[in-house]
């Protein structure tokens, strides 16, 4: 159940039309960007979420067509924005961030966002951006363009071109094998013996060091460079086994 300061618009009053949930920290912003929408015929505000908390919930209860979510509400996580689409694959997701930079963007947009804008973005180009990502269209500029282009370049050549291998833990490579058996981070924790959060985080250092952005490109790049093959000559089972007693001879 949503908390008292999310602000909930009346379905049954207005035409559906492009039902927007913004969620953002301030509440400020979130008075003036439904001021903005108000008088437009074709978008309606059909929430207000303060917190990712309260996002979910609100996905949950109210059919969304498009989210503007600040990008300070998912800073610092790894898993925010795949876990909203699962949430509301129908939702398409904007983020608003303060300033732009080619690692955030490049991110963002391989995780499933449809547009990331500047918090600064005029009302008109804002309205501009809703609908068109509404119609299932992408919004990126050509600074955007640019970086999305390179990361996939430099994607390409990580996953077809030999180099020296970066340097990785036996928990990482431990946490490498299971990953490319399919395990869910459930399981890769209760076998490890350790947290989901724990193995998440371990995955994001794998991915920053191998040049990957996901289990699929990760499953990819220790196929072709032969990762655990090479390694399993050097390395030992993180939590090996007991050796049995011998039985005793008769």
């Amino acid at each position: 159940m949503l908390n008292s300061q999310d602000e909930i618009e009346d379905e049954a009053s207005t035409p559906v039309g492009i039902r927007v949930i913004l969620a953002d920290s301030q509440a400020i912003y979130r008075v003036g960007m439904r001021k903005v929408f108000a008088i437009e015929d074709d978008i309606r505000v059909v929430a207000q979420a303060e917190s990712l908390a309260n996002l979910h919930a609100a996905l949950l209860r109210y059919p969304t067509d498009v989210v503007l979510l600040e990008g300070q509400l998912i800073a610092g996580t790894t898993d925010a924005i795949p876990d909203l689409v699962r949430a509301a694959p129908d939702a398409k997701l904007i983020v608003q961030v303060v300033e732009t930079d080619e690692s955030n963007t490049v991110d963002l947009y391989r995780r499933g966002v449809r547009g990331v804008v500047p918090r600064s973005i005029t009302p008109d180009l804002l309205i501009k951006c809703v609908r068109k990502i509404a119609a299932g269209e992408t919004w990126i500029d050509n600074q955007s363009i640019s970086w999305v282009i390179d990361a996939y370049r430099s994607q390409a050549t990580t996953l077809t071109s030999p180099r020296v291998q970066p340097k990785l833990s036996k928990k990482e490579l431990a946490i490498i094998s299971c990953i490319t058996r399919g395990m869910r981070n459930k399981e890769i924790a209760y076998q490890i013996g350790t947290t989901e959060q724990v193995i998440k985080n371990y995955l994001r250092k794998v991915y920053d060091k191998l040049g990957v952005s996901d289990r699929l490109e990760l499953a990819l790049y220790c196929l072709h460079h032969q990762l655990l093959k090479k390694y399993s000559m050097d390395t030992e089972p993180l939590n090996p086994a007991p050796a049995l007693p011998l039985r005793p001879k008769i």
